[in-house]
């Protein structure tokens, strides 16, 4: 009997090379229920080929444009559309599948994963965000109810399958790999005059423009810090981060004999995306292989925490704790956007989460529900400033 997936953010790039591993897995796997924002025709598209029970979209426009098309070009089965981010929830719930695959990004994502996961789901994490939000809520959660959370993120899952040759209680630590993004070597007084189009040019992965500006900003990076403080129960002065321009080697584990195991391949994001799918085995991918030989050389460097103060401020907020983080990325989803239109410079995008988190009242010990109140706060204080 084939696994079946709930794909979340299906239009994005992780949801269209999922789609892709699930076609080279295709006697393995099928597509129970896709979602994605508001791109209705490319979820068309893609619903028309994998035939799912449901599809679930941002807005109720959205919806309705989805349906109008559909209803022009019917296929059975006919699929149960939902809409809105109480919608998307339900379809986790509703829908029968072993796997959610939670590729949407930012915060949004969040409680339609909790969906699946309550609902006895395993769940292939992409959106970081869900861990930064609420990192110590979602794995104590996943613990409880025995769900796996299987990390499809390159680097975490470097990490997860370089410690598949020693035990948790060997881990001296662990070093996460950072491509350094376009600025690496810009000078800082050149960078108050980055434009977005500048931004947008990663040198070495194709993502979307979101995760592209926090590469750029090493946002991205600061990100999968905390996430994985959650995803593999580490404090934060064992968590490393080096700059690897060539984004061959995704990450490292260092252990306490000396030995360090890392996973290397190419920027290609079906090898995690197939790996968390196929865990603990794993299957044929075409066209990954690489040349160590082309490549020439892999290089290291130290992050420069000056120009690129998002490393500094999340580790200060895993040591804060509480609501901080939630705070942190939260800001940063709405900087990033208003950066996009020229709002605010490069740096204002810094200065921005600075100042958000400074105004911040901590508290220390949320609920779930007091997340998304701090989140709402964090979001609207953005656009005050902004404002001002």
């Amino acid at each position: 009997m084939k696994k079946r997936i709930i794909l979340l953010g299906s239009t994005g790039s992780i949801g269209t090379n999922t789609l892709k591993v699930v076609q080279n897995l295709h006697d393995e796997f099928e597509v129970a229920a896709l979602a994605c924002g508001s791109n209705w025709k490319l979820l068309l598209e893609q619903a028309k080929e994998f035939k799912p029970l449901a599809v679930g979209l941002s807005s109720e426009q959205a919806r309705e444009e989805f349906t109008q098309a559909f209803k022009a070009q019917p296929w059975e089965p006919v699929p149960n559309i939902y809409s809105g981010a109480e919608g998307l929830t339900q379809m986790t719930r509703d829908v029968e599948a072993e796997y959610v695959l939670g590729a949407i990004s930012g915060s949004a994502g969040l409680p339609a994963i909790l969906g699946g996961l309550e609902t006895g789901k395993d769940i292939a994490l992409a959106n970081k965000e869900a861990l930064v939000m609420a990192g110590s809520i979602f794995m104590r959660k996943a613990e409880e109810l025995n769900r796996r959370i299987l990390p499809v993120d390159s680097e975490h899952s470097a990490i997860f399958q370089s410690l598949q040759a020693g035990n948790p209680s060997e881990v001296e630590r662990i070093i996460l790999t950072a491509s350094g993004g376009p600025f690496r070597q810009t000078p800082l007084a050149e960078m108050e005059t980055i434009t977005p189009e500048q931004a947008l040019k990663h040198p070495t992965w194709d993502m979307g423009a979101k995760i592209t500006i926090d590469s750029a900003t090493l946002m991205n990076k600061a990100l999968e810090v905390i996430e994985a403080r959650w995803l593999f129960d580490l404090p934060p002065e064992q968590i490393s981060v080096v700059v690897h321009p060539q984004s061959i080697i995704h990450s490292f584990v260092e252990f306490i004999d000396g030995s360090t195991i890392c996973q290397l391949g190419p920027p290609d994001m079906k090898i995690p995306i197939q790996y968390a799918l196929t865990f603990p085995e794993r299957r044929h991918l075409p066209d990954t292989e690489i040349s160590l030989a082309k490549i020439g050389s892999l290089t290291f460097e130290e992050p420069d925490l000056k120009r690129f103060p998002s490393l500094r401020m999340a580790y200060e907020c895993l040591k804060v704790g509480g609501t901080a983080s939630t705070v942190f990325n939260a800001a940063n989803e709405v900087a990033v956007p208003e950066f996009l239109s020229g709002n605010i410079p490069f740096l204002g995008i810094f200065k921005l989460i600075e100042d958000v988190l400074s105004a911040h009242q901590l508290i220390e010990s949320p609920t779930l529900e007091q997340l998304f109140e701090v989140d709402t706060w964090a979001r609207e204080q953005a656009r005050e400033n902004i404002m001002s």
